[in-house]
């Protein structure tokens, strides 16, 4: 046999999602982990899509898994779904239910060549022998029924149109490979028994033609075939599908072909230590992208999940940097706990180095509904108040919370918060606030941080407050809170923010309503 997989051919590594669901973490950190390994080894990143599932994949997952992967800032070398509409590549096709017809070809010719065989139990059967397995405590494999069935008893049950499964003959001797992140791994041929290739199309709905009604290839077996002839040098993957490698090193060997490198990834935990799932928050990576993580971020920290730089300590990477310094032997085998924490303070890093503009136009949408209001474009406003608030959020999906002093202005609320009513029951408070409202009474046009400057060195002559006594009760009264952005570039979103008809009301209006309450 032909080797498929050469020592001195170009790493090739792929990403292999089944379109039956969002791409979660785990997903995203496998992809991430290829792309990174194949980009720092001068390799090539696949992407394949392992759509046998007929009844589960769904066409909009794989369009939003290709969204997700770009929008994290991957692209790969072959596959559907390239940037600019580049050609899928020369390994095609990179959907699986396009690739019956070789997967047919592969079963016939392990049929022929005895390495396989048509397996005619029943369900009833089968589920027998696992009850008398469960009775004995022995192990639950297949007995080997049909193993040795003679040629002539196949034939009998083919023209009695009996429905067969085609299951793999185990060798009997210990199925081996090498695991870069866990060594070299061994499983007894006893523990795999003889898997099934190709389901019987009596325990499937549907029968795809191309097996002439002998059912569906399974997952072990597709994913090996494909594995191989698009010349993947290294499997990296989460260890969920560690006790599946066993059963696919069998099937290179069946078909003669070298057996790739593995590399299993650990399982990543909630912070119970249990398996990450929606009870621990958002996994999808349409989600974090909704919640307004940045991807930089949500990459930075994937990367962190399992692995760590060199030196221990550093821990903010770009994409690129992290392309330079990635290997696969600083991978740890223990499982990763995902802290949000963390998470977040890596999103406030980067959300701190965007630019203005950018961090606009993603912010957009969570102002959409009041933007709506404006008489006029307020692209250039929205960007200065987006830059004034996100230094002081986690995600971007809090900045209408804390935009809301702006938009949201109740005066009688703010008389009413009890952290506000110590500050406003000092004396000079009400002296501060009177002189401060006949300046604004008297003023005619926007208020201008200028403006506001002299007035507060006034006041404090004239009243004798200073510091905290000068400008909590002037903050309470123009904002509802005690503490918050400089005035200098609140007041001109204050006021020009009324101008805009955007429902915002303007210095004066929350002066008068204040008090006047």
């Amino acid at each position: 046999m032909i080797e498929i997989v050469s020592a001195d051919k170009k790493i090739r590594v792929r990403f292999a999602p089944s379109p039956t669901g969002m791409v979660h973490v785990g997903n995203a950190r496998t992809a991430l982990y290829n792309w990174l390994f194949a980009r720092r080894m001068g390799g090539e990143f696949l992407l394949r899509i392992e759509d046998t599932d007929l009844e589960r994949s769904e066409a909009h997952y794989e369009t939003k898994l290709i969204e997700d992967l770009h929008w994290l800032g991957l692209d790969w070398d072959e596959g559907p779904g390239r940037l600019n509409n580049a050609p899928e590549g020369a390994y095609g096709p990179y959907r699986q239910s396009e690739r019956l017809e070789i997967y047919a070809k592969h079963t016939k010719q392990l049929l022929n060549e005895g390495k396989a065989y048509r397996c005619f139990c029943t369900p009833e059967e089968l589920a027998q022998d696992k009850t008398k397995a469960i009775r004995t405590h022995q192990p639950q494999v297949y007995p080997g029924r049909c193993r040795n069935l003679s040629k002539e008893a196949i034939e009998a049950n083919l023209a009695a149109g009996k429905p067969f499964a085609v299951r793999l003959k185990i060798e009997n001797h210990p199925l081996r490979f090498h695991d870069l992140v866990r060594g070299e791994v061994e499983f007894a041929p006893e523990t795999v028994s003889d898997p099934i290739l190709v389901r019987s199309s009596s325990e499937t709905p549907y029968a795809i033609n191309a097996f002439a009604g002998t059912g569906v290839p399974v997952y072990n077996y597709v994913v090996t075939v494909d594995d191989a002839l698009m010349g993947i040098t290294h499997v990296i993957r989460g260890d969920d599908h560690l006790s599946n490698t066993p059963k696919q090193v069998a099937i290179y060997e069946a078909f003669g072909w070298k057996v790739p490198e593995f590399a299993h990834l650990s399982t990543i935990l909630g912070a119970d230590r249990e398996r990450l799932s929606k009870r621990h928050g958002a996994t999808s990576i349409a989600s974090f992208r909704e919640m307004g993580y940045l991807p930089e971020a949500l990459v930075n920290y994937l990367a962190l999940l399992g692995w760590g730089a060199e030196d221990g300590k550093t821990e903010t990477f770009t994409l690129d940097e992290l392309a330079r310094v990635f290997s696969l032997e600083r991978v740890t085998p223990s499982p990763a706990v995902f802290d949000f924490d963390k998470l977040n303070w890596l999103n406030r890093h980067y959300i701190k180095l965007a630019a203005p503009e950018r961090l606009a136009k993603l912010a957009r949408p969570y102002f959409a509904a009041r933007l709506e209001k404006a008489a006029a474009g307020p692209e250039s406003w929205l960007k200065r108040l987006v830059a004034l608030l996100a230094p002081s959020v986690d995600r971007l999906d809090e900045l209408p919370a804390k935009a809301a002093p702006v938009f949201d202005y109740d005066a009688e609320a703010a008389r009413a918060n009890p952290e506000n009513a110590p500050l406003l029951a000092v004396e000079s408070a009400q002296k501060v606030l009177a002189e401060f409202a006949s300046r604004v009474r008297a003023h005619l046009g926007p208020v201008t941080p200028e403006i506001f400057k002299a007035w507060m060195n006034e006041i404090k002559a004239a009243t004798g407050a200073k510091g905290k006594e000068l400008f909590h009760p002037v903050r309470i009264a123009l904002t509802g809170a005690h503490s918050g952005p400089e005035f200098d570039k609140l007041l001109p979103l204050i006021e020009e923010g009324s101008s805009l008809g955007l429902g915002i009301l303007s210095v004066r209006q929350r002066v008068e309503r204040f008090v006047g309450v």
